[in-house]
Parts: C-alpha cells; sequence; structure tokens
C-alpha cells in the first residue's frame, strides 16, 4: 500500500518556494552565464547585491536583461555592508528601487574572515522590521545568537557553514542542528559550502533550505554544477523527510536468520 505524504511547502515570510536552493548572482564570467546557472539550478529565489546594481549607466546590461523578476524572486542583500548605517540605508534604497519588503540582511564584522557583526546585525533587524520589513538574516552558528534574531522578527534564519567563499563545507554540524531543532522560521545554510555533497549533508540534518554562489559561479562548469546542486538539495530532502535508519555500534544482518540451509 502506498503511503501518502504531505506536501512539502517552503516558505519564506508570505513567499511559496518551489525550491529549497538559493542561488546568488554574483562571481560570473557574464549576466547570460548567470541566467544559465540560474535556470538550471530550478532556484525561484536569487540574490542581488544591491550596492553593486548598476542603475546610472544605461549603456550597460542589466540583470533583469537576463532574469526576469516576474519568475524569479530577487531578494536584495547588503552584501559588502560593515556597518548598521550602512545596511539600512542600502535596503532602504531596494524598497524605494523596486518596493522589496523581503531582504537578505549581512553586516560583516571584517574583510580578513566576513563573519558576520551579531551586535550590528541583531541592532539593524529590530529597526527593518519595525519598518515593515521581512528580514532573511545572515549570522553565526551561534544558536544563542540566532534565537535573539528571531525573537527579534527575522522571518529566516541563515547561519554560516564556514567563511564565505571559503567552499569549506559544514564545519559545526552540531550548532547548525540546534539551531535548526529552536528555530520556529526557516533555517537556510548560507555561506561556505563547497560542492553539491555539503548541500546534502545539510539538508539531512534538517536544513529548510540552502544558499549557494561561490560554489556554482567558481566551478570549471558553472552550469553542470548548478544542475548537481538542484539534485543534491532535492535528494537531501528526500532523504531528510524519509528518516534515516539508527545508527550501531554492532553488525546486523540484512537477510532473516529463519529458514536458513
Amino acid at each position: 500500500m502506498a503511503v501518502k505524504l504531505k506536501k512539502d511547502i517552503f516558505k519564506i515570510a508570505n513567499k511559496n518556494l518551489k525550491s529549497r536552493l538559493i542561488v546568488g548572482t554574483g562571481k560570473y564570467r557574464s549576466y547570460q552565464e548567470t541566467a544559465s546557472a540560474v535556470n538550471a539550478s530550478g532556484a525561484d529565489m536569487v540574490t542581488v547585491a544591491v550596492r553593486r546594481v548598476n542603475i546610472t549607466d544605461k549603456k550597460k546590461p542589466l540583470l533583469t536583461d537576463y532574469l526576469n523578476p516576474k519568475k524569479i524572486i530577487l531578494l536584495p542583500n547588503t552584501a559588502g555592508c560593515f556597518t548598521s548605517e550602512d545596511a539600512l540605508r542600502t535596503l532602504r534604497l531596494a524598497r524605494e528601487m523596486g518596493g522589496w519588503k523581503l531582504v537578505k540582511l549581512e553586516v560583516l564584522g571584517d574583510k580578513k574572515t566576513l563573519y558576520p557583526n551579531m551586535i550590528e546585525t541583531i541592532k539593524s533587524t529590530k529597526i527593518l522590521v519595525k519598518e515593515g520589513f521581512k528580514v532573511m538574516v545572515y549570522c553565526s552558528d551561534d544558536p544563542l545568537l540566532a534565537k535573539k534574531l528571531e525573537d527579534n522578527g527575522a522571518s529566516a534564519i541563515m547561519p554560516l557553514a564556514s567563511p564565505i567563499g571559503s567552499g569549506l563545507g559544514l564545519q559545526n554540524k552540531m550548532n547548525i542542528s540546534l539551531i535548526i531543532k529552536q528555530s520556529k522560521v526557516p533555517v537556510i545554510v548560507d555561506a561556505g559550502i563547497g560542492t553539491a555533497s555539503d548541500a546534502t549533508v545539510a539538508m539531512e540534518m534538517g536544513c529548510d533550505g540552502v544558499l549557494i554562489n561561490s560554489a556554482i559561479a567558481n566551478a570549471k562548469s558553472p552550469i553542470l554544477m548548478a544542475k548537481a546542486f538542484k539534485d543534491a538539495v532535492i535528494s537531501g530532502r528526500n532523504s531528510y523527510l524519509a528518516g534515516r535508519m539508527k545508527k550501531k555500534f554492532l553488525a546486523s544482518a540484512s537477510s532473516p536468520k529463519k529458514g536458513l540451509i
């Protein structure tokens, strides 16, 4: 008898997403490559660094010439901001430019590690929520600080797996697991994922999604890597929903003992 599975809905704020893979749009060789990678990934949400968007030179191409905002959710982010003031100004500008209220906040601590400055991040989250923004927040993998963000109205918690662009994968599974267990909003691993198997592991742990940029854009074949991540996220989610077998320290025969010759 077939088991009827519950509908698996991925919802952030008021947005229902078909894909649990979110893709960044930086570091590609061209907008055409960006669009091809996004299409191959199956993602229906992409991040856009507001501070790097061309809004003055009409002779240069625009990202929206290649990605249709009616089909792809553009998520403005504050990449490159090191203070609360810069982050707030950037997202307010995004709201004025395109009416965006669902945004990604990141306030960096230093240029060497690009770790989040959590004091400035929490401060910014409080202000943005009061102003009506739906805030997805890049943060450290500290469960206590992640809880603080949720308590202050964050729409999604986005702990780093390892430093931005490092490709080192999940370095602290225990803390990520604690964040997943305590959170009532989506938990999306952001930063440091290096290859498709890293994404599968994150999804098997119970993460609601992953955000990937460098691992796709810096691959020898970004289009093929985007497809690999698409499959990896789906596989990891299915594995999590299926419920893995319990681990044992002793062998357990796969064949029944009864009826042996």
